[in-house]
């Protein structure tokens, strides 16, 4: 795996782990309602949910580049069409972020696992990943080595990107509810998607 796929994975990582979904309102949810103490917990439950999401998927991806280069490069196709239409989808959303504070006193371990179980068990988790990570993936190359260096950076970045989103809910709650900065959010996020899924196409088509 060259360090130019790194960076693009990296890079991609960011923007798609900005963008607010899911995992990102409940952790807004718990921060507006409990404030930056949230954080901590909030963020290691997302990093292990899509530690446990990533696995799963990079395991099935393994099988497929293990049984057959074709099937492998069918699903780098299909991957690339589905990035598409999340990002129409996630550019026609609206500029809303229904995050409502969550008052009920819970654990730091509860809110962990709460965290954890939204993530991992979130069926879409594990279908973006299948599609997004083979566009990075070099079928030439050592699978284990490139899951390994994926998922440490992936998860780094899910962890750094939850702690953020807490802190700015919990300091800064205008932010988080502003109709404007999340329409933006959604819109770059949503060109950035498409723009990936047509590049990986457009390559495919070329080779």
């Amino acid at each position: 795996m060259s360090f130019e796929a790194w960076l693009a994975f990296t890079a991609a990582s960011m923007v798609l782990l900005v963008i607010p979904g899911p995992t990102i309102l409940l952790v807004v949810s718990y921060a507006l309602g409990q404030g930056w103490r949230t954080a901590l917990p909030m963020s290691v439950g997302v990093a292990l949910g899509d530690f446990t999401a990533m696995t799963l998927s990079m395991l099935g991806i393994g099988a497929l580049l293990a049984a057959s280069a074709s099937v492998f490069t069918v699903l780098k196709v299909i991957g690339a069409a589905y990035l598409v239409y999340l990002g129409i989808k996630l550019f026609r959303a609206g500029g809303t972020l229904n995050a409502e504070p969550r008052t009920d006193a819970v654990s730091s371990a509860r809110m962990m696992a709460h965290a954890w179980l939204v993530t991992a068990l979130n069926p879409k988790s594990i279908t973006f990943f299948v599609a997004f990570l083979p566009q990075f993936i070099d079928r030439h190359t050592d699978f284990v080595t490139q899951m390994m260096i994926f998922e440490s950076t992936f998860l780094a970045l899910a962890f750094a990107n939850a702690f953020g989103y807490a802190l700015v809910a919990s300091r800064a709650r205008s932010l988080v509810s502003n109709p404007r900065a999340i329409r933006i959010f959604n819109r770059a996020g949503g060109s950035l998607l498409i723009g990936a899924g047509v590049a990986t196409m457009a390559v495919r088509s070329g080779s």
